[in-house]
């Protein structure tokens, strides 16, 4: 018998949510699971599809702060709004009825999702067919500081999850670094390796071989790269790489009217491009990448054993990024500089040094999307999966 997940994502600002949700959706495929993924956050373009996408009424940030969610006409949600998000998820829940339930973060993030994911939980719980539920969790989460909250969160995973699946390692960032009372769920915690995006690799295997010795700066998905790209741009002739070839990658997400702005000012010598579908092979073949610490950058950058220097994404309460590249550069694996480190002096010197570095020696597992099908199958078949 065929398994079936519903897997459902919201991603608020960046796209690497929804990236790292297709790549896991794209593995559990292979892995011969029917795969039904609801998507709240804007539609995504030139990401390889996965499985059966259903969009939600899409929701996303007002801004950096996350501290207003708006609809896709930029008008603040309301109730009436959260009545329709919760009405669909529960149908599409009734007429997919799943045997694998698998929801990104919460309820270790997405708090303001609550109004659907309750109801979604509760459904999963008291349905005539219980499937099995489990957590998508990256390797470390923004710090929550209020012990009410921790407890509250380690309640509702005990409650409502069969196992919570972080996608790191635990050798390198354990659950714990970011999360303290992650020991109350050593039971249900299992960790898959990091997640690279099998796709996105293949696709860059076949494209043209330029960039080579190149500095590269790349902004992610580029809701808010402009920031970090003028930096680089300002710190360019200070460096001892300015007569090199420089490339821009600004990301999908950059706004027009920012994007407009980059490309006016442009300096000689300086390429920009919007999006790279091949850009983890650009970090395998640039002399140095500089970009953000998210995610599924620094997993394309490990994995492409690229120097890298990072500038962690720290606005408002944002720690993720920060810690993770600490630990990373800790273990020699990539440098580091801060954002309140990036005047023109000190972020050139900062890349001088990064790029006269040797390539970092990586030991890490990037299986972490196979891993998570091969959970997925055998919880879903009623076998133990030891926690680890």
């Amino acid at each position: 018998m065929t398994l079936r997940l519903l897997f459902y994502v919201q991603h608020l600002l960046g796209v690497g949510h929804f990236r790292r949700a297709m790549a896991l959706a794209r593995a559990c495929e292979a892995a011969g699971i029917e795969v039904i993924l609801a998507s709240g956050g804007r539609p995504v373009e030139g990401i390889a599809p996965a499985g059966r996408l259903v969009q939600l009424p899409p929701a996303e940030s007002a801004d950096s702060s996350f501290a207003a969610i708006v609809d896709e006409a930029g008008r603040p949600i309301d109730d009436a709004w959260r009545d329709r998000r919760r009405d669909a998820l529960l149908d599409l829940f009734a007429q997919t009825r799943p045997d694998l339930l698998l929801i990104e973060q919460f309820p270790f993030g997405r708090r303001a999702f609550r109004f659907e994911l309750m109801p979604l939980l509760e459904a999963a719980k008291t349905g005539s067919r219980r499937p099995v539920v489990a957590c998508s969790l990256r390797d470390v989460l923004v710090a929550k500081s209020d012990p009410r909250r921790q407890a509250e969160m380690i309640a509702l995973a005990r409650d409502s999850f069969d196992r919570v699946l972080v996608h790191g390692d635990p050798a390198v960032i354990p659950l714990e670094a970011s999360f303290p009372a992650a020991a109350a769920l050593a039971d249900r915690i299992t960790y898959t390796g990091y997640v690279l995006d099998s796709a996105v690799a293949a696709s860059s295997a076949a494209t043209a071989a330029d960039g080579h010795g190149e500095i590269l700066v790349s902004a992610g998905g580029g809701a808010v790269g402009r920031p970090l790209i003028e930096a680089a741009l300002a710190a360019r002739p200070l460096t001892q790489w300015r007569d090199r070839p420089w490339r821009i990658v600004t990301g999908p997400g950059m706004a027009e009217r920012d994007l407009s702005a980059l490309r006016a000012s442009l300096p000689t010598g300086v390429v920009l491009d919007r999006v790279r579908p091949d850009l983890p092979a650009l970090f395998a073949r640039c002399r140095l990448s500089v970009s953000q610490a998210g995610y599924n950058t620094v997993m394309e950058l490990l994995s492409a054993r690229a120097r890298a220097l990072v500038v962690p994404f720290a606005e408002a309460s944002e720690t993720e990024q920060t810690l993770r590249a600490r630990r990373l550069a800790a273990l020699e694996l990539i440098d580091v500089i801060e954002t309140d480190a990036l005047q023109p002096a000190k972020f050139a010197a900062a890349i001088d040094r990064a790029a006269a570095r040797e390539r970092p020696v990586v030991d890490l597992h990037f299986d972490g999307a196979a891993e998570t099908a091969r959970i997925l199958m055998a919880l879903g078949q009623g076998m133990r999966v030891s926690p680890r």
